[in-house]
């Protein structure tokens, strides 16, 4: 067996996650210390991947380093738990499957805690065990911190003539962490000898599909991709991903097409994920050559006028109104597009603008000055979301005292996604609050008492929204936690994007009994990819068969699949507006003629409607 020469001539199976595995399992113990005390376990873990067709097998050795076991006092048993991984990963591999020695990142984004040196030694006393245990190849995944995966490579290349796979893990779609294009990564890495290079992590196959578009082929080495499941979800305590295998076998064709010859899954996939991914692929050959796409090309902007403030829970208590969300760029040079598409969106007579506050755990330009910007500058009102994630109790208030004395007063209140979620894995939850609480504590603030309980000497005057997500299992579940949330003062609720004209009706029907109005979120779609990726990675978000044939219809023509994500929107506006005051468009990747075209709909549906009412 030869792995680099399989490569050459086959598409190779990978397995998936092992910690996410063992974790959805209850283990609430060190993983790896498992090859030790339980390497039967791991056994079935291995042998469920290769029984769905998983050529390629890792050993259990991920954070089998010292700087990490040292945290469940492990740190004398490098030797032993790596030795015992590969142990147990070739018994079950035999002559069916090639196992690679794992040795996953230590470096997170905050690096401090972690110099260069700590891991040059943790990657020689985990290298030396697994070289001498004889894998087929040493695989080197979840690497935030470029440098370090290049330091590793390096040494690794300089011990040993081994097929070396080295994969890093994005920060946002092309980009690594710290902004490096991922194009130029992998390509560099390919150059310091890595034999395979790819992404693994973080992301799920969408992103990382997106990613791969804008990576050529190399003459020396080939692409790999090990995706996440999906994005996480919280649930009770802990973290959850979508199901979704008959999503990754498309992903398997889309990632071939895109030239990578190493297929597998990192968290949050199983078994069922990786017989997907084999089964599509079965019989295929690599592809040769690609097109390589590239990025697009900024807009930019000017200045509109001003417009009278109003409460907006205020506004949708006496007529139709429409609120819509553009979300603050992640880059600088992308504000002028925002502020163009926040003039273009005043110009069709949005009610407000709302902001995310870093939504998906991601930071974006802070949505407070974008506020400041849109109100001051461009005479609209800004709705700015604020989240429990980011800020404690302390930080909290001083951000709400902030948008008072800006005069930004419209807000909606959230837990906010887990960091998890986003680009900054070093990143930590802050949740002191819950979004009741929040709520709570600002209604507090509009009494003129702090959080601590003193004056402020000044009452705020917040208009405050509360989220609301009708995609779930239980809408009635839902329902109470609305009530719960008026309980607390929420004003009015925004609702996560519907895609189903029934559901509309379904929310209105099991809602029309509160006192507050909901504005019912509405997104529309870009593309075949887009539905897709919604359906099957973002939390809280389901789409209808029928919508995702319509969207698949149109393949890869993007301006028809466009047209067909309005017209889809359309339709669920003509439903929401039968049922509801309050429309609440969401803008997909800044794409702000998508929601103006929306608004100009409903304000011309309103013109109809005065028409016929006179």
């Amino acid at each position: 067996m030869n792995l680099l020469k399989d490569l050459q001539e086959k598409i190779l199976i990978g397995d998936g996650a092992m910690g996410t595995l063992l974790y959805h399992q209850g283990v609430d113990r060190c993983y790896e210390e498992l090859n030790l005390s339980n390497p039967e376990r791991i056994a079935d873990i291995h042998q469920s991947y290769l029984d769905a067709g998983a050529q390629v097998l890792q050993t259990n050795s991920y954070a089998a380093n010292e700087l990490k076991l040292s945290r469940y006092g492990l740190e004398d048993q490098v030797s032993k738990i790596n030795k015992a991984a590969v142990a147990v990963a070739k018994q079950v591999a035999g002559k069916d499957a090639y196992v690679l020695g794992t040795i996953g990142g230590v470096r997170g984004i905050q690096k401090k805690d972690v110099s260069m040196q700590d891991v040059t030694n943790s990657f020689y006393q985990q290298f030396s065990v697994l070289a001498e245990e004889r894998v087929d190849g040493l695989l080197l995944e979840t690497y935030y911190d470029f440098e370090e995966i290049k330091t590793v490579l390096k040494l690794a290349r300089n011990y040993t003539d081994m097929p070396i796979i080295a994969q890093v893990s994005l920060g946002e779609v092309g980009v690594l962490h710290g902004g490096m294009n991922v194009a130029d990564a992998l390509s560099e890495l390919a150059q310091l000898g890595a034999n395979v290079v790819g992404i693994n992590c973080h992301m799920g196959p969408y992103h990382t599909i997106r990613s791969l578009e804008e990576v050529p082929l190399f003459d020396h080495a080939y692409l790999s991709a090990y995706p996440n499941a999906s994005l996480p979800d919280y649930r009770d305590g802990r973290f959850v991903y979508q199901s979704n295998p008959s999503y990754f076998a498309d992903s398997a064709l889309r990632l071939r097409e895109q030239g990578v010859r190493l297929l597998g899954g990192c968290c949050g996939t199983t078994p069922e994920h990786i017989a997907a991914m084999a089964n599509a692929v079965n019989g295929l050959t690599p592809v040769n050559t690609k097109v390589v796409k590239s990025e697009g090309v900024r807009e930019k902007i000017t200045t509109i006028e001003p417009q009278r403030e109003e409460a907006i829970h205020e506004v949708v208590s006496r007529r139709k109104s429409v609120i819509v969300e553009l979300d603050p760029p992640k880059k600088l040079t992308s504000i002028d597009k925002f502020l163009e598409g926040a003039k273009q969106l005043k110009i069709s007579g949005v009610d407000a603008i709302t902001m995310a506050d870093n939504s998906l755990a991601s930071p974006r330009i802070d949505n407070m000055a974008l506020g400041s910007i849109l109100k001051n500058d461009l005479q609209t009102r800004p709705l700015v979301h604020v989240t429990c994630r980011d800020r404690n109790l302390i930080g909290l208030q001083s951000h709400l005292m902030g948008l008072h004395t800006l005069g930004i007063n419209q807000l909606l209140a959230v837990t906010g996604d887990p960091t998890k979620v986003g680009d900054f894995p070093g990143a930590s939850s802050v949740y002191d609050l819950s979004s009741f609480d929040l709520i709570r504590m600002i209604k507090q603030l509009n009494e003129g008492i702090s959080f601590s309980g003193k004056a402020l000497g000044e009452k705020t005057n917040f208009s405050v929204a509360a989220a609301f997500n009708p995609n779930v299992r239980h809408l009635e579940r839902a329902v109470k936690r609305l009530e719960k949330k008026i309980d607390c003062g929420a004003d009015y609720f925004m609702s996560q994007p519907i895609y189903s004209k029934e559901q509309i009706v379904e929310v209105y029907e099991a809602t029309k009994h509160l006192s507050k109005p909901i504005y019912i979120g509405i997104m529309p779609l870009t593309g075949y990819r887009n539905a897709e990726f919604l359906h099957n990675e973002v939390p809280g978000i389901k789409l209808t068969d029928d919508i995702r044939e319509r969207m698949a219809s149109h393949g890869e023509d993007r301006e028809a699949a466009q047209q067909e994500g309005i017209a889809i929107a359309k339709d669920l506006i003509d439903t929401a507006y039968e049922y509801f005051n309050g429309i609440y468009l969401i803008t997909p990747f800044l794409r702000y003629e998508m929601t103006v075209t929306l608004t100009n709909y409903v304000q011309q549906k309103d013109i109809v409607n005065n028409q016929f009412v006179q």
